[in-house]
């Protein structure tokens, strides 16, 4: 079971994705930065990390980075096509707030969930 739910049309557009780039997986991590705090950044990997959560798509799949998982818990993900063009859609119900163009948001991390082990360790 995922934590994340992705739509039909989006594993759809993830399998293309992967065909198009010859790629295992299409990535998703949230990254510092943007209007709004943090920024959806999407890219390709061959090799997604070990503790990747990854979702299968067709043939295809999505690798989601471990550490924006706590994040992204609960969102949907889905893909739209209007007249003005075609993207991924984000429905994060985690969001405090997003940015207009629609890759920028921030979180309140005092309503996030609690978790009995930390998602990150430190090493040192």
């Amino acid at each position: 079971m995922s934590f994340v739910v992705v739509t039909d049309r989006a594993k759809n557009k993830i399998n293309e994705l992967c065909k198009e780039n010859e790629v295992f997986a299409v990535t998703l991590s949230l990254k510092g930065g943007g209007c709004a705090g943090y920024q959806y950044d999407w890219g390709v990997t061959d090799k997604p990390e070990k503790r990747d959560e990854i979702i299968a798509a067709g043939e295809g799949h999505l690798a989601i980075d471990r550490k924006s998982m706590l994040f992204l818990m609960g969102t949907e993900i889905d893909y739209v096509s209007t007249i003005v063009g075609s993207n991924f859609e984000i429905k994060n119900p985690n969001a405090k707030s997003s940015c207009g163009c629609g890759t920028s948001v921030s979180f309140d991390v005092s309503t996030m969930p609690s978790q009995e082990k930390p998602v990150f360790t430190p090493t040192w």
